[in-house]
């Protein structure tokens, strides 16, 4: 029988619904249960494409012997991380503290005041590899709630004491610091070479995870100083991850992270938000480069994104599984999902499907007999293969004695069997619910792709981007309320936004903004930017807030500082203040700019590791800022020359927009008075080139513009 969980929308939570654990949502009916059958509650955290929350799932949750102790013992209470970062946030930074890591599936105990006394990941069902078994806790939890409460509640809170006192840097006390110098800048790129793998690329050993705002802090900090280091840190890096089997080299886009050092072995599940950040960071080496593999790499990665991972009204889904079912059990009842199954491949299937070139693609994507795995922790991996980049095009050109043109075709050719055969698996589970922050992080690639490359793929970019922009807008945004919803599934949005869902949006309405010149973009953006102020701003210690103060549920209001998997919503948030201050003159942005990057102190370089989404608008703050504006019609020839002069180069700290002459740009005088007086010159589309709003001669060539760009 189905349990609470089935009239929930979120898919994690509706995967539990037939679970025999009496499942609440979080919510005041399972708090009251707690209260007043005086039990404590078990809170597990997780999202559905989460492969040790299947795994939890399948060993304990689906039992009924091991459901009856938690169904007599305590209030069961699920909750989707994705929906809820707040909840996640506090309990994840309890657990943090208790265990000294964290992942997920987070498994919490709490007093029925939701305050937390116990915590973990995975537990395994009974205990083994040293890990206490599931039921084992549960008994103990219980014995000790009967016998040994005051301890218990004593110790929660003390933890709750010290997490509340773990918010503040201690550096501020309401007065203002001063903003680090450079010489953070150049100690945060010492922090990332001293760690740096020079054999296999990344930082650190395994498992690696990819983070792109380390690499967008590397490749900015090289432009600004011209570093060579601090560029050659970030590229063999994303060469390396663009190489090996973190990445879907026949469909496009990244897993989540390696188990190994060689980024040969990922963990298969992929996430909207690393496509997005991901899609940045190749850009940008692109540019700062001139080599077209990541351009191509970013690229593949948004047509993964638009094929499989984009709804019919223009949203972007979440993520896709790890796991599903093989192909060889795919016509069995009894079939169990596994691994990276939909992603792997046989030496005899190559053989079988690509005949005469077998051999040649078997070089190109590393394929032995036997498998070729160099890691294999849960014995999934057996007689397959991860596909990588085991040999260059130009050697396999050499070894064959054919030109680079006919084994590049071949290799294509081979690409488009694989996934058409690919096709015909069971596909992993796709989550299909629409979050505001991640589209909004979408929006910023798609935008900032469109800006980088040339031509029809340019043009479906940006207008992938605006149709997100405007989806958002209809189904997230609501006008009346000036309030920006986080999910929406199933035609209905749900949970009041954070902080990470104003700050990423208006991230990507900048940038959107910059490649169209579309004054609504900007306005909406301004209008999100106020709200974001009003709702989450510290005007004493700056920065802000991950959450409002109006859940009485959500014990901590949490100012997260740490750059993760996703940046933080101050990061992001200072940066969007810098664009929009040296678009619109606002001091005010310029103050609360100042008073977050002042919070960290002298601090700032040593955190790097930490903070590096930070640390890219430190180094926007310390550079010299330019703004590019070209005034000519959208799609005329000669604006796209001039606007192509811009793009091939790597200039991260030039704002750029494109106007209309005409109505379009009297509209957008009225929020950025220094473009008004512009004007076209011979009729000619005319290029500015300002600093502080001062400008240099205007210039009607792609030659001129190219020469004022260079000097800057």
């Amino acid at each position: 029988m189905p349990n609470r969980l089935s009239s929930e929308a979120s898919p994690y939570l509706l995967q539990h619904a037939n679970n025999p654990v009496d499942w609440y949502p979080w919510s005041d009916e399972a708090f009251a249960k707690s209260r007043s059958e005086d039990k404590p509650i078990f809170l597990s955290v997780g999202y559905s494409t989460c492969h040790w929350c299947h795994v939890m799932e399948h060993e304990s949750f689906e039992h009924q012997d091991i459901a009856s102790v938690l169904n007599k013992h305590f209030v069961s209470i699920k909750v989707d991380r994705e929906e809820r970062p707040d909840i996640d946030r506090v309990y994840m930074t309890f657990v943090q503290t208790m265990i000294g890591a964290g992942g997920w599936p987070m498994n919490v105990w709490l007093t029925p005041e939701l305050k937390p006394f116990y915590g973990g990941t995975y537990f395994p069902p009974s205990s083994r590899r040293g890990r206490p078994g599931f039921v084992d806790v549960l008994r103990e939890i219980s014995r000790r709630w009967a016998n040994n409460r005051a301890e218990l509640l004593e110790s929660a809170d003390t933890i709750l004491s010290r997490l509340r006192s773990s918010q503040r840097l201690g550096t501020i006390g309401g007065v203002a610091t001063p903003v680090p110098g450079v010489d953070a800048i150049t100690e945060g790129v010492e922090r990332f070479a001293q760690v740096f793998d020079e054999r296999h690329g990344g930082f650190g050993d395994a498992p690696k995870f990819p983070r792109p705002s380390e690499l967008l802090f590397l490749l900015r900090a090289s432009a600004r100083t011209a570093d060579p280091r601090a560029r050659r840190l970030a590229v063999e890096t994303l060469r390396a991850m663009a190489s090996g089997g973190l990445r879907d080299h026949i469909g496009g886009g990244f897993h989540r992270y390696s188990v190994d050092a060689m980024w040969r072995v990922p963990h298969f599940e992929k996430m909207l938000y690393d496509q997005a950040q991901l899609v940045l960071a190749y850009l940008e080496a692109g540019q700062a480069t001139g080599d077209g593999f990541f351009l191509d790499v970013a690229t593949d990665t948004l047509e993964y994104v638009l094929r499989d991972m984009t709804s019919s009204d223009g949203g972007f889904f979440s993520a896709e599984d790890a796991d599903s079912v093989s192909p060889e059990q795919m016509n069995d009842a009894g079939s169990q999902k596994a691994e990276g199954a939909f992603y792997l491949w046989s030496a005899a299937e190559f053989d079988d499907l690509l005949g005469s070139v077998a051999e040649l693609a078997k070089r190109r994507f590393g394929v032995e007999t036997d498998g070729n795995a160099p890691q294999d922790p849960m014995g999934e991996f057996c007689g397959k293969n991860i596909l990588y980049l085991q040999q260059e095009i130009d050697d396999l050109a050499r070894s064959t004695g054919k030109p680079v043109e006919v084994v590049s075709q071949v290799l294509s050719n081979v690409r488009q069997r694989l996934f058409e055969t690919r096709e015909q698996r069971p596909r992993p589970h796709l989550d299909d619910k629409v979050l505001t922050a991640w589209n909004g992080l979408m929006i910023v690639a798609l935008a900032r792709a469109a800006h980088v490359l040339d031509g029809p793929v340019a043009s479906r970019f940006r207008t992938a981007a605006r149709r997100a922009a405007a989806f958002v807008n209809d189904r997230l945004w609501d006008t009346d309320r000036q309030i920006l919803y986080r999910r929406y599934r199933d035609g209905q949005c749900s949970i009041e936004g954070y902080s990470e869902d104003y700050a990423f949006l208006v991230w990507g309405l900048i940038e959107l903004f910059q490649v169209e010149g579309d004054i609504k973009w900007l306005e909406w953006a301004l209008e999100l930017q106020k709200r974001q102020d009003d709702l989450f701003w510290d005007e004493t210690e700056g920065g802000w807030y991950c959450t409002t103060d109006g859940d009485a549920s959500v014990l901590l209001r949490l100012k997260e500082d740490h750059d993760g998997a996703e940046p933080s919503s101050s990061s992001v948030s200072v940066s969007n203040l810098l664009t929009l201050a040296h678009l619109t003159g606002d001091e005010d942005a310029l103050s609360k700019v100042e008073l977050t990057l002042g919070r960290f102190g002298h601090r700032l370089g040593q955190a790097a590791r930490v903070v590096p989404m930070m640390l890219v608008s430190l180094v926007a703050f310390h550079a010299k800022v330019t703004q590019v504006v070209i005034l000519g019609e959208q799609d005329a020839e000669e604006t796209r020359a001039m606007e192509r002069c811009v793009a091939v180069r790597y200039l991260p700290f030039v704002v750029r927009v494109t106007i209309e002459p005409g109505t379009a740009q009297a509209r957008l005088a009225e929020r950025l008075g220094f473009v008004g007086s512009m004007c076209l010159f011979d009729g000619h589309p005319t290029a500015y080139v300002c600093s502080n709003f001062t400008c240099l001669e205007p210039v009607t060539s792609p030659e001129a513009l190219d020469r004022q760009l260079a000097m800057l």
